[in-house]
């Protein structure tokens, strides 16, 4: 999954992404943008999965979250910080954690580490 925020500006952002379920919904239609594939089982057919925009295999019923396998898998804050920090990094890579950190009101620590997931993902991406 190519994770690019480019185009979108920080009104769009605030549009797109302002709350959870919109963060949710753009993830899962980016991630499965070629089809749902189970990565157990290798099915292709699906339902709708008990959390939010989560998909279930039909054939071996495993379930698979928007968030998984992406830099948002297990991520400790909430979603919305974690797509206005990826947001940011997109658009300036260079930005510093700390600055990151009195932007968003949030741990410098945890500003580094996700930073540094997001930008490790972005390197290993295929254009």
């Amino acid at each position: 999954m190519k994770l690019s925020f480019q185009g979108i500006t920080i009104e769009d952002f605030e549009r797109i992404f302002g709350d959870d379920a919109g963060c949710l919904r753009w993830l899962a239609d980016k991630k499965w943008a070629e089809g749902f594939t189970c990565r157990k089982c290798g099915h292709h057919n699906y339902c709708a999965g008990r959390r939010p925009y989560s998909r279930r295999c039909t054939r071996c019923k495993r379930e698979e979250s928007a968030t998984a396998h992406t830099p948002f898998h297990r991520c400790r804050i909430p979603i919305r910080e974690a797509f206005r920090i990826a947001w940011i990094c997109c658009h300036t890579p260079s930005v510093s954690s700390a600055s990151l950190s009195k932007e968003l009101d949030i741990r410098q620590m945890t500003c580094w580490k996700f930073k540094k997931r997001l930008l490790e993902c972005m390197e290993h991406e295929t254009p």
